[in-house]
């Protein structure tokens, strides 16, 4: 797969953050075909920033991936402050759900790994009905231990899916994705998508449009699972603005 050029990221947090927009970045994962090894999309938001500072699984998926997208508004509104530029917020449900349209228009496959069971099923159940029954050519939902990688990377071959969604919370994703991306040799897209099975499936709704464009899902979040969320936004929120000023003083004194 090309990999970006310079004129089509920008580094902050110590992360190639991509420029393209949602259309661009669908064509960069589908179109070439050339490649013959896994293909990584990963995201960034605020949680991430703060969370690969102590975790290796996600600096390694960040460093490691053909494109990372602004997942977060959080990381919208710092590019634009720490290098005076707009880019695009990808998320990583809107991406997901871009990429199974596509994925059935150009008659690919895709596997599922990721959540509850029922919550998985019934997933699979509107998308083969929304689509066909051809699009999904494998699931598992995402209780599983260490142990089960080598089964599920089988399951995941034996599907011949182009690609692979998943669906567990961070750094679980990242452990199985750096995993993944070494033993599977062929080409494969590999994106994580949070908590978008969820969505996807009923189970849970999504902010209103307006939430997400001005960066309040994560207030939306809270009011659903207050007992949940409350303390990972107490304490990402207020790191995250530390982290952000570190990087602004840093760029302040290279000038």
């Amino acid at each position: 797969m090309r990999s970006l050029d310079s004129s089509n990221y920008i580094t902050i947090f110590g992360v190639k953050v991509s420029t393209l927009n949602i259309e661009e970045t669908v064509e960069h994962l589908l179109s070439d075909n050339t490649n013959h090894s896994p293909i990584i999309r990963e995201d960034l938001n605020a949680f991430k920033v703060c969370l690969k500072e102590k975790n290796n699984a996600i600096s390694e998926a960040l460093e490691s991936a053909d494109i990372v997208n602004a997942d977060g508004m959080s990381v919208v509104y710092a590019a634009k402050l720490l290098k005076g530029l707009k880019i695009p917020r990808v998320t990583g449900c809107d991406l997901f759900t871009r990429l199974l349209s596509e994925s059935h228009c150009r008659k690919k496959s895709v596997f599922l790994l990721g959540a509850k069971e029922d919550v998985l099923k019934e997933l699979v159940r509107k998308l083969e009905e929304q689509y066909s029954n051809k699009l999904i050519t494998g699931y598992r939902n995402g209780y599983f231990q260490k142990s089960d990688w080598n089964t599920i990377i089988e399951e995941i071959n034996t599907s011949n899916a182009d690609l692979l969604f998943i669906g567990t919370p961070s750094p679980q994703k990242e452990e199985f994705l750096n995993y993944a991306k070494t033993e599977i040799k062929r080409r494969i897209v590999i994106m994580g998508v949070g908590g978008s099975f969820d969505v996807l499936s009923g189970k849970i709704n999504r902010a209103p449009l307006w939430m997400q464009h001005y960066g309040f899902e994560w207030l939306f979040r809270l009011v659903q699972e207050p007992k949940r969320m409350w303390k990972r936004y107490l304490t990402t929120n207020s790191k995250f603005l530390v982290l952000l000023l570190q990087e602004k003083c840093k760029l302040n004194r290279s000038k």
